[in-house]
């Protein structure tokens, strides 16, 4: 399969074509590219061009484009189509991206395109889903699978699997559960072929599934998936009872998400922000760090104040505080990256003790490594030993202070129920450079002596 390529060639062409309204040339352009690809066309072309296209495909295929086009993009184009022309589309997608989609309307467009739905069972299971989060396994689960009852025996299992398997786009598991709908385990494919056509379910299943429940938050759901490598994932009601099932698209997603979020984060910036964002949305998300900045340095001009006196008879304590301060924020971010990465990744395990142990050690070696090579250029560079000496041994407690700090806070944090993704952004950064200015001149004023 050759990779899609969007071209200003291919744009133009489509632009004309819509301007000329020649709709079966569009179409047969069209027919052959997959409908992701098509979403990436519509992102760069203005509303009236998105809509046309939109209402010229069959709804088969604009409702999967639907979901792949950009945020702003689909609900520009919602709001130029009917309650009707939309439940035409909702109708041919699966539960989850229905309700998505969905979610994102008014409340009473909600209200007007629910109602035009075809299918009263399909709306039923979407109403189902939007009373969750967003951000839970309820949110994210769409309600089409394969189940069969644990009394059934297999031919009957095998009859009732195809009805159903028409309404699944693909069929990860077949799960089992008893009259209830309590589930008791999955179903191998390979048992089901092999086994007697009146054997009964119950003694060939496999008790043994992961599961979520509804509440599970969607980062702890994609965790699970990872972990044990699923392609899909039940889940179940406070009762036990199967509800849906999430698959690995949904979890990509979210980890996408997240991962966007996190480095956001990192950049100083608090809110889930895009380039195409207002100028007021960008500066309400970019300031709060920036100010914090601003803050930091202030504090530091302060702390370099009261060492006023030191600073003008021994100058060359001047010309390396960029150099500290750079060297501790660079090592609290390292840290403090490493930790999150870890915390993300469920990868951090024991006490916070040692873990600040090892980090302090690390730092050490680090720094005494940094530290030697610092006081040959400085006693070299200026032929002072007293100078070489304050600022290798400040550039060593710098580097041990920051690597606990990068250490703790994202641990400290996370234990909180904060995201400890902050802690690698600006945060660190300008607390870092405060404390290895304030630690640098104090020790450096102790072996100089001023």
């Amino acid at each position: 399969m050759i990779p899609f390529k969007l071209s200003d060639e291919l744009i133009e062409q489509v632009e004309k074509l819509i301007e000329i309204k020649k709709d079966s040339v569009l179409l047969e352009l069209l027919e052959e590219i997959h409908y992701a690809d098509i979403a990436e066309i519509i992102d760069e072309l203005n509303l009236e061009q998105a809509t046309y296209i939109i209402k010229l495909l069959d709804s088969e295929k604009t409702s999967d484009i639907l979901t792949e086009v950009d945020d702003d993009t689909r609900e520009k184009i919602l709001e130029n189509l009917s309650a009707k022309e939309i439940a035409e589309e909702i109708d041919e997608l699966d539960t989850d991206d229905a309700a998505d989609i969905i979610s994102e309307l008014p409340e009473e467009r909600k209200q007007e395109v629910i109602s035009e739905l075809e299918d009263r069972e399909h709306a039923k299971e979407i109403v189902e889903l939007l009373r969750y989060d967003d951000d839970s396994a309820g949110g994210l689960m769409a309600k089409e699978l394969v189940k069969v009852k644990e009394n059934w025996n297999v031919l009957t299992c095998v009859k009732e699997m195809r009805k159903q398997a028409e309404e699944v786009t693909r069929v990860h598991s077949i799960y089992v559960v008893d009259d209830d709908d309590i589930l008791k385990g999955r179903l191998s494919l390979k048992d089901l072929l092999t086994t007697s056509t009146r054997t009964h379910i119950k003694d060939i299943y496999i008790p043994k599934v992961d599961y979520v429940t509804v509440g599970d938050k969607a980062e702890d759901v994609a965790k699970i998936m990872s972990k044990y490598d699923l392609e899909a994932i039940p889940v179940v009601d406070e009762m036990q009872r199967l509800v849906g099932r999430i698959t690995i698209d949904d979890i990509v997603d979210v980890i996408r998400e997240e991962a966007e979020k996190d480095y956001q984060l990192a950049a100083g910036i608090t809110q889930d922000v895009e380039a195409d964002d207002s100028i007021w949305q960008l500066t309400r998300a970019r300031l709060p760090w920036l100010f914090l900045g601003l803050v930091g340095g202030i504090g530091a001009a302060a702390i370099m104040e009261g060492f006023e006196e030191m600073i003008s008879k021994y100058a060359i304590l001047f010309f390396f505080t960029p150099l500290i301060a750079a060297m501790a924020g660079n090592v609290g971010v390292q840290s403090s990256a490493i930790i999150v990465q870890g915390l993300a990744n469920d990868d951090i395990k024991g006490s916070i003790k040692n873990r600040l142990i090892k980090e302090m050690l690390l730092a050490m070696l680090n720094g005494i490594i940094l530290a030697i090579i610092l006081m040959i250029v400085v006693w070299f560079w200026k032929d002072d030993h007293k100078a070489a000496l304050a600022i290798s041994v400040s550039l060593v407690i710098v580097i041990i202070v920051a690597g606990i700090i990068g250490t703790f806070i994202p641990l400290f944090l996370n234990k909180r129920g904060i995201d400890p993704a902050i802690a690698t952004g600006p945060f660190i950064t300008t607390s870092n450079d405060i404390f290895g200015i304030l630690i640098y001149f104090m020790i450096a004023k102790l072996i100089i002596g001023i």
